[in-house]
């Protein structure tokens, strides 16, 4: 099973950003985690990380994300105004399941806005990098 993960927007700045809402750990540190939580399973993870819509959108246009079971995305302030990135994720009609370290339904902007409302499988918010976890077993939950 092969399954996308993608850090979006200041997802790099992980561990450097205010440790009370994302957690301590690196991108790195995360995606480390992510790697031992599969360890052993039949599971192929697959990391993308960039802070440019258009990058993420290439990114899933390209053959090798078209052969992927599921994607799982933190996709940051881009799930609220990001919608070529909702088209993309429309068209490579993959399950999607997001994720966010902070609860977004309580912080940020435009609060009542989600391009990814209707079309994701699932969503998990304010568990740091539990998140990922959370998410990514909603997702091979899915799949499966």
């Amino acid at each position: 099973m092969k399954i996308l993960i993608i850090h979006g927007p200041n997802l790099n700045m992980l561990g450097k950003r205010d440790p009370k809402k994302y957690g301590r750990v690196s991108l790195g540190e995360l995606n480390q985690l992510l790697m031992k939580y599969v360890k052993g399973k039949e599971i192929q993870l697959t990391f993308f990380q960039s802070n440019h819509e258009g990058s993420i959108i290439d990114f899933l246009q390209n053959e090798n994300s078209k052969t992927a079971d599921g994607i799982l995305i933190n996709p940051g302030a881009l799930v609220r105004y990001g919608w070529s990135l909702r088209q993309a994720f429309i068209d490579l009609g993959k399950p999607l399941v997001e994720v966010h370290m902070s609860d977004i339904n309580i912080t940020g902007i435009h609060k009542s806005e989600n391009i990814l409302e209707d079309i994701r499988i699932g969503q998990v918010v304010g568990l740091k990098e539990k998140s990922y976890i959370v998410g990514l077993e909603k997702l091979l939950h899915s799949i499966k």
